[in-house]
């Protein structure tokens, strides 16, 4: 009779909840895959548009636009590749600015000199 045994696995990669150690991460892991030559800037730059089709895919299931294929996503679905489409970006913009701390420097500096506008545009929408 042939002994049975329990495989061995390792543990699962730990799971990191904060946004830019994620990006960082992720960062590091393709950074060690694929050198940030100008080629491969290209193509994590492309790599938002591959996610953003799939964002409208998901959309279009959602929707059963397509008769052939009627419904075929769910709102979480479509919410996952939204995410992914956020994450390929940050992820482009710490390839371009050098790293996950100084892309989340970057979005902090655009963000804090959209506020004024983004401000100015809420009190007018309030007054209405």
């Amino acid at each position: 009779m042939p002994t049975l045994t329990t495989p061995t696995t390792s543990a699962p990669p730990q799971v990191t909840p904060d946004l830019w150690a994620h990006i960082a991460t992720v960062l590091t892991w393709l950074d060690a895959a694929n050198p940030r030559t100008d080629h491969e800037l290209s193509m994590r730059l492309m790599k938002i548009g591959e996610e953003t089709g799939e964002a409208v895919a998901a959309y279009i299931g959602i929707t059963g636009q397509n008769p052939r294929k009627g419904i075929t996503h769910t709102t979480d679905d479509l919410a996952g590749e939204l995410c992914d489409v956020v994450i390929t970006a940050l992820v482009a913009l710490a390839s371009i600015t050098g790293t996950a701390a100084t892309a989340e420097a970057a979005m902090r500096t655009h963000l804090e000199r959209r506020a004024p506008r983004l401000a100015a545009l809420t009190a007018t929408a309030a007054h209405r």
